[in-house]
């Protein structure tokens, strides 16, 4: 069997970390599920500039670099061809989203929206993908096999657990939605395909809560 190297992505807000817990708690299931070397060590970042720190984890240790921290304040979003590959587990293996997002960008978007294989809606190349239920959020089920993000998981720590709904890429018209991830937090996403999204006002409270 093959162990697989993993992945996570850290933003580093007013010196401290302040999703690290989450981070730690993902990264101790995955490692646990898919048999990769637990860190013996690790420092918690801190201090300095806001930044993004990235610890890949695998069975010959853990790499830790870091870069400048990008901001978004909306997202556009193209649905493309490349099939959605399946992504329980922060990995390594991302070559399916780096060709989403290629695919998406050279249609005019900021990002991609994936399907899978039977034309269920999954999540972006670099964002987990959310809509509102009434008052509840909602996004596509963990069961299909999407990542169990950071960001999600500080979503229910706010707002109770996501609402799981199986939806085609038609369904989502007239829905507000928005994006979230770990580094940059909740995101609305201004345009699906180069049709303007309707805006929700939950979500700026929602924005504002998210970083402890």
């Amino acid at each position: 069997m093959i162990i697989p190297t993993l992945i996570e992505t850290i933003r580093l807000r007013n010196g401290v970390a302040p999703l690290w817990y989450l981070h730690l708690r993902r990264l101790s299931e995955s490692c646990r599920t898919l048999g990769v070397p637990f860190p013996l060590k690790m420092d918690v970042p801190a201090g300095g500039p806001d930044r993004v720190v990235k610890l890949e984890v695998g069975p010959g240790g853990m790499v830790v670099t870091e870069r400048p921290l990008e901001l978004s304040m909306s997202v556009r979003l193209a649905t493309v061809r490349t099939v959605h590959p399946g992504y329980s587990h922060k990995t390594t293996a991302r070559e399916a989203f780096a060709r989403a997002r290629e695919e998406a960008i050279a249609k005019g978007a900021d990002d991609a929206l994936l399907l899978t294989a039977t034309g269920m809606v999954a999540e972006c190349g670099i964002w987990s993908l959310f809509w509102w239920e009434g008052a509840r959020v909602a996004g596509p089920p963990l069961g299909i096999g999407v990542l169990r993000g950071v960001a999600r998981m500080r979503i229910e720590e706010l707002r109770g657990r996501v609402v799981e709904q199986t939806v085609t890429r038609q369904q989502l018209e007239g829905r507000a939605l928005f994006v979230a991830n770990a580094v940059r937090g909740v995101v609305p996403v201004a345009e699906l395909d180069g049709r303007a999204v309707p805006e929700s006002a939950l979500l700026p409270p929602l924005a504002a809560q998210f970083w402890p």
